[in-house]
């Protein structure tokens, strides 16, 4: 069966004014719009169009709820039962994520983590929906992102510890470029650097939010200083290294002035997507998204444990637990290519992959109307984000057009899409 769903993007402060918009072909609603939401996750269910074709149910959660087998099939309406009773559900959640600004610094938990800490919090008496909340529900929360502009800009996972030195030695050399150099605080830096990633986060955090010592505040303090240098120093043609880095820090310091997170950004990857290329973050993966519009595609839960830039909750004990320190490079993704214009994203979490299908008319003029198959694992739900295509499986068929969204029953089988344009199609893991 194939379902017709929409949804209204979620107006986080964050949220670009017009992305998700333009990319859709709507009228943009005026004020942020971070995230469109396309799955059954009960903070932002999709609507179904048309209810009448699942016996009168407004949302995907409804529907799911009442009928998991017609909706998710056999498999998957048993799978979470028998996992450990809970109830049947979309194991995976779909977005349009567009951010004008930076998003907060996070890590989501494994699933042992992310049981055990929703039990305490209920134990305690947290409400879900409470503010001071890390877990929400009890499921871990992988996620990939595949990039629509031009450039997705992003923090992700520890980088080598090598380059981490290179910018202090940057530092430093910045530093005696000014009239008054203040060497002592990049040196407590580097000394809680030589202790290790754990102990430079736990003072970066700890020390910055609230501490006595103010030793961070003053790191925060010069680091966006000699950051300003550096772009002086620029302007007049010299060389910078880690001049990203470094425009970084002040991007960071000019939206969240004094938060700790700007210095602990220098720890991280800092990386740039280009259209087409995708990054996946695994549990402990610390990371923020600094700006960009792409298809975000992850594992149905909403637990993020924050460590900075951002006003909401922070639980460093939390986040300390969580994290992966291994320094490693950029996470991408590579896909896995099938047919000609049919891109797999494999991440090997069973929740999910995304297939990217894209076909051109104009590189293919003796055949305007192209044809793409995938055949489902489980349930799916597609976007067609440019052109439009007519998708028939094994019981029936749909057109799809630009901004348009379908949620389609595992036993539609195999899919063909026929047209020309671009598509997203979110299912299970093989």
């Amino acid at each position: 069966m194939f379902v017709g769903i929409a949804n209204t993007p979620r107006n986080y402060a964050w949220g670009s004014t017009h992305a998700i918009a333009d990319l859709l072909g709507r009228t943009p609603s005026g004020g942020p719009e971070a995230e469109l939401w396309l799955g059954a996750h009960a903070g932002s269910p999709s609507v179904i169009e048309d209810p009448s074709l699942v016996g009168g149910f407004s949302t995907l959660a409804e529907w799911i709820a009442a009928a998991p087998e017609a909706a998710l099939g056999a498999d998957w309406a048993t799978r979470e039962a028998d996992a450990g009773g809970a109830a049947p559900r979309l194991p995976f959640l779909l977005k349009l994520l567009a951010a004008g600004r930076p998003l907060s610094l996070q890590a989501h938990p494994t699933t042992e983590q992310a049981r055990a800490g929703f039990e305490l919090e209920n134990e305690a008496g947290i409400a879900v929906d409470a503010g001071n909340r890390n877990y929400r529900d009890p499921f871990h929360k992988p996620e990939l992102i595949f990039a629509l502009s031009d450039t997705f800009e992003a923090l992700c996972g520890f980088r080598p510890l090598g380059e981490v030195r290179g910018i202090i030695a940057e530092l430093r050399l910045l530093d005696l470029a000014t009239e008054k150099p203040q060497a002592a605080v990049l040196d407590l830096f580097e000394n809680h650097l030589a202790r290790g990633l754990p102990d430079t986060v736990d003072w970066l955090l700890r020390d910055g939010r609230g501490g006595d010592s103010g030793e961070v505040e003053w790191l925060v303090e010069r680091v966006v200083a000699l950051a300003d240098h550096a772009e002086f120093l620029a302007e007049g043609g010299a060389a910078i290294g880690y001049a990203r880095e470094l425009e970084t820090v002040r991007a960071l310091a000019a939206e969240y002035p004094g938060d700790p997170g700007i210095v602990l950004a220098l720890l991280l990857n800092r990386i740039s997507l280009k259209r087409g290329e995708a990054k996946y973050l695994p549990a402990g993966n610390i990371h923020a998204y600094l700006s960009g519009l792409g298809v975000e595609l992850m594992a149905a839960s909403d637990n993020v444990v924050r460590g900075g830039l951002t006003p909401k909750h922070v639980d460093i004990d939390e986040l300390l637990a969580v994290l992966d320190f291994t320094p490693q490079h950029a996470p991408y993704l590579a896909p896995v290519v099938g047919a000609p214009g049919v891109s797999l994203y494999r991440p090997g979490v069973t929740e999910f992959e995304l297939v990217h299908i894209e076909a051109d008319a104009d590189a293919a003029p003796e055949m305007p109307v192209t044809m793409r198959q995938i055949t489902l694992t489980g349930p799916a739900i597609a976007i067609c984000t440019a052109g439009g295509f007519l998708v028939a499986g094994a019981t029936s068929s749909r057109a799809l057009k630009r901004g348009q969204s379908v949620y389609v029953t595992p036993d539609e089988g195999t899919l063909t899409f026929a047209g020309t344009g671009e598509v997203f199609l979110a299912t299970t893991g093989a």
